[in-house]
Parts: structure tokens; sequence; C-alpha cells
């Protein structure tokens, strides 16, 4: 009898051993593989990114995280047919999707202002939106964030963009300004800024963000994602905030993060770039990491009316929601 129930004490533990063995990949299997679309190159400012990965936050909540740099346009496209769950991009690109057909929805803001401004030398009597007209300016092309702010500027001054001479000039600002091919440019302005002062060059910055309250940057995802999975946009943006968190907080720790994931961020130009992180800071902090305002989303699309871009007006609600900042 003694050997009898040995032999079924010893089933019982091989049976839970065996059960154990089948636990591990039903454990990695659980997690969510999320492709997510940058829309530019590996930068300095998506620092709270490779933060939140480096710390394990998207692992913590489920998530095997990818990054995708590609063209803005192309994720949103992506996100809003449902072959991608997430996508970071401009605020413009919300409305504009959506007078598309594509059910894409902005669920948390990274950048609480919008990040575009115009420079200009000082001493060239460029230094409010009144004084555009007539000026020779260049920007990226006639597409785009930048395009956008500076329209935002000329409509607040009551300027056409036909009193202008616009350029196409690619990402090349920062040289067109310093050799005088443009008596103004239009910049990110926690990038170029910094780049003109670290050559030595006193500039005057026009914020579009001292004139209007515009949706920015930030992480969308679509109307199918939120209505069949909400826990995995809930994890995302979660997790999301908390590598923004620790940036904020910690920013030379976050910056020595970056370094493994972005190249040329030590020599030269480590202090520049260090610059760039803290004036991007700047512009992310907010009392609700997250939090997204109407008005914001009521002036871009009043904006994006004026410039023909949006031929109706749409309601900006279903455009965003701040239920997964919480």
């Amino acid at each position: 009898m003694r050997i009898r129930y040995l032999l079924i004490h010893l089933v019982l533990i091989f049976s839970l051993v065996a059960c154990a063995d089948q636990a591990t990949p039903t454990t990695e299997t659980s997690m969510d593989h999320i492709r997510l679309s940058m829309g530019y190159l590996p930068n300095v400012q998506f620092t709270p990114f490779y933060v939140a990965l480096e710390k394990g936050y998207y692992q913590n909540a489920g998530i095997d995280l990818e990054f995708d740099y590609s063209f803005e346009t192309d994720g949103v496209t992506l996100v809003g047919s449902n072959e991608l769950q997430f996508a970071v991009v401009s605020g413009e690109q919300v409305p504009l999707a959506r007078a598309q057909g594509l059910p894409v929805v902005y669920v948390m803001a990274w950048y609480q202002d919008y990040p575009v401004a115009i420079v200009a030398k000082k001493g060239s009597g460029i230094t409010s939106p009144a004084d555009l007209r007539g000026k020779r300016i260049g920007l990226p092309g006639l597409w785009g964030a930048s395009y956008i702010g500076l329209r935002a500027l000329l409509n607040w001054a009551d300027i056409p963009e036909s009193s202008l001479t616009l350029e196409s000039i690619g990402f090349n600002q920062v040289e067109a300004l310093v050799t005088d091919q443009e008596q103004a440019v239009v910049v990110y302005v926690n990038n170029e800024p910094i780049q003109l002062q670290a050559l030595g060059y006193e500039i005057d910055t026009i914020r579009v963000a001292d004139y209007i309250q515009l949706a920015s940057n930030g992480l969308i995802t679509n109307e199918t994602t939120i209505k069949n999975n909400p826990d995995l946009v809930r994890r995302m943006v979660q997790a999301t905030l908390q590598g923004l968190e620790d940036t904020i907080e910690n920013p030379d720790e976050a910056f020595e993060t970056a370094k493994k994931y972005v190249e040329g961020l030590s020599g030269a130009n480590e202090a520049v770039q260090r610059d760039v992180l803290i004036s991007s800071i700047e512009i992310w902090q907010a009392t609700t990491l997250g939090h997204s305002d109407t008005q914001a989303w009521e002036n871009m699309q009043t904006l994006l009316l004026d410039m023909g871009l949006l031929t109706k007006k749409l309601d900006v609600n279903p455009m965003f929601t701040n239920e997964f900042i919480e």
C-alpha cells in the first residue's frame, strides 16, 4: 500500500511540474506586440519612449514594443485602417484623417504647446507675426506641422500667404538662416533655435504657442481598438506617461538612456542635444500629463478650415479623449 501511495504521490508531482512548464509559454504569448509608428528618425526628443522601454514600463504593461520610424502620414493611415494600433503624430493629422473617413482618436497629449516657431537673426526687425509681411521665409515644405504653425501666425496677424515669399528648403533651416538664404525660417522651437545659439547667433523667436493654443503632438489609436481592447489602450498610455514623468523628473538619467537608442548624442554635439531635451521638457510639462484641451482642438479645426484643408466643420469630441490618462 505504501508503494502504491508513493507512486500516486510521484504522479501528482510530475503532473504539477508539467503544468508549471506549460504556464511559461502562456505568459510569454500573452504579451501584446505593438509596432509604434514614430514618424521621424531616432531622436533625443523621443526620450520618454526610450525611458519607458528601458525601464520595463511597457513590458510590465504586457506590451512588447517595437519602434517604427516612418512617415507620419503613413502611420496615420495604418492606424486609421487598424493595421497598426498606435502612432505618434502631430495634432493636425487627426482632423485631417477623420475628414477622410479614418477613425483615428488622440488618446494622450505628449506636447502641451505647439512646438513650431519662426526664427530670424536679431536685428532683422522680425520679432512678431506682424513683421512677416513681405518677407522671404524658408520652411521644410508646404505641408505638416511647420506649415500649419506658419499659417497660424499669419492668420493671427491677418496676413495673406500671398504677401510672403515661401521657399521649401527641406530640413536645412539652420544653414539657410546662417547664410542669409532666408530672412526667417520655420523651425521646431526645441531644436533649431538651440543649434543656432550654440553656433553663436543671436536670434528672435516667434512661438506659435505664444499666440494660439493648438492640439499638438501626441499618441493616437483608432475607434476599433478603443472599442475592442480598451485595456490595451490604457496600458499603452500609462506606460508612456511613466516614461514621460521619469524623463521630466530626471533628465540627466533619461539622456543617458537615450544614448542607447540615438546615434550622435555623445561627443561635441552632446551639450546641444542635452539642451534640446531640456527645451523639450518645457513644452511637455503639464499639471496633468497627457491631458488634451477641447479649445486646442477647436482652434486647430478653425485654422484648417481657414486654410482650406478641411471643407466642412467636424465634431471635435470624437477626435480625442482623456479617459485613458487617469
